[in-house]
């Protein structure tokens, strides 16, 4: 399919505002104070749990999604009807075990899922907020979330764990809130985003805003959206995510149902169809100013700049056991972002454990079924919850 098959949809929208999970609610005696000065009121986070919450409330896992992702870590996806985008981590005898865990996983704030964002209807007005959203950070994502756990009576989390800008906010986690995380598992992630990265999600968000049907950020009041921009955006996302080998192994330089070029623009190559693919199937399920606002926070994010300029001041005084994780072909955060954070751990006299995953399937290896970094979690986590008496 081409990209100029796309058309404009009503259900991203409508989950924005009447999402297929539960949702806290918070009034204007409840505001999220955020980063750029704005106290938002009235807000609300929607979110998920799965298994059981333990007599101590001791139990408690947050697993915090990645960019793209959202609070269907673990149950069928309302609008794609795919499996939840963790479901190799997150289950019944998996490496975070719903048999033993109470997990809760959160759409972020500035996000389209059901949790305050641009997509949703500023009341002041009647209308989605658009451009009117005020700026987001990951620490105002870690900040609702902590709301959220003060709502559900959860005074403090056994584990929190994620990856990408998924691990971001485990970082701001164990950052803002070292009393309340047990242990941290920030997988595949930095503790602030390189030029580079911030260089690629400039292009994805150039894409979006140049497509005519954006109007501003005003699309929603007019009935339109820019498919065509945040498919492109996307589809240039998604190469970061890969590897070179794993691209060659998967697509190679083989056609789509052709034995032939068509000597056309039309998508000849397997990895063309599958980047369109991938393009198409985004903008079904994702709004395109929550894409601009949660690239612009992972952006933003720059741990030891809050911190003096020195990351281990992140960490003074921690007693949150960490094991950080990255993945051999991950260029998007490559292994030395990973021990960055590892040695200013061990600066700080923080409990830290280090895995480097050996893997051709680039920064997606996280998302992906990789034997190696199931057996390096589950053993992390059996371990923390002995030290826990679970």
């Amino acid at each position: 399919m081409a990209i100029s098959a796309l058309r404009p949809g009503a259900e991203t929208a409508s989950q924005a505002v009447e999402p297929a999970s539960p949702v806290a609610q918070f009034g204007l005696d409840a505001p999220l104070a955020m980063d750029a000065g704005v106290a938002l009121a009235p807000w609300q986070i929607a979110y998920q749990t799965v298994g059981r919450l333990n007599a101590a409330r001791s139990n408690a896992v947050l697993v915090c999604h990645a960019l793209t992702g959202d609070q269907h870590v673990a149950s069928r996806h309302p609008l794609t009807g795919k499996p939840g985008w963790w479901e190799t981590v997150v289950g019944p005898g998996k490496p975070v075990d719903t048999d033993r865990y109470f997990v809760i996983c959160a759409n972020v704030v500035g996000s389209c899922m059901g949790t305050t964002g641009p997509a949703s209807i500023n009341p002041a007005t009647g209308h989605p907020y658009g451009l009117d959203f005020p700026l987001v950070t990951i620490r105002d994502m870690v900040r609702g979330q902590a709301m959220l756990l003060d709502r559900l009576g959860i005074p403090d989390l056994f584990l929190c764990i994620g990856g990408s800008m998924g691990g971001m906010q485990v970082l701001q986690w164990a950052a803002s809130y070292p009393e309340r995380v047990f242990a941290a598992m920030p997988i595949a992630t930095g503790a602030r985003h390189s030029a580079q990265n911030i260089a690629f999600h400039e292009v994805g968000r150039q894409a979006v805003m140049a497509d005519p049907a954006w109007h501003g950020g005003r699309y929603l009041d007019v009935g339109t959206r820019p498919a065509k921009g945040l498919a492109v955006a996307r589809m240039g996302a998604h190469i970061t995510y890969l590897s070179e080998p794993a691209l060659h192994r998967k697509f190679g330089r083989r056609f789509q149902d052709r034995d032939a070029p068509t000597f056309s623009f039309d998508a000849d190559f397997q990895i063309e169809s599958y980047l369109r693919h991938q393009g198409i199937s985004f903008v079904e399920r994702f709004d395109a100013n929550a894409y601009l606002y949660l690239t612009r926070a992972m952006d933003y994010f720059d741990l030891a700049a809050d911190h003096g300029g020195v990351l281990a001041n992140a960490f003074r005084g921690s007693r949150t056991r960490f094991c950080v994780m990255s993945f051999t072909s991950d260029w998007l955060f490559p292994t030395p972002d990973s021990r960055a954070i590892v040695h200013a751990l061990n600066a700080a006299a923080a409990r830290v454990a280090f895995v480097e995953v050996e893997s051709d399937k680039g920064h997606d290896a996280f998302l992906l079924d990789e034997p190696a970094m199931f057996a390096a979690a589950r053993g992390f986590i059996a371990a923390a919850a002995r030290e826990r008496g679970l």
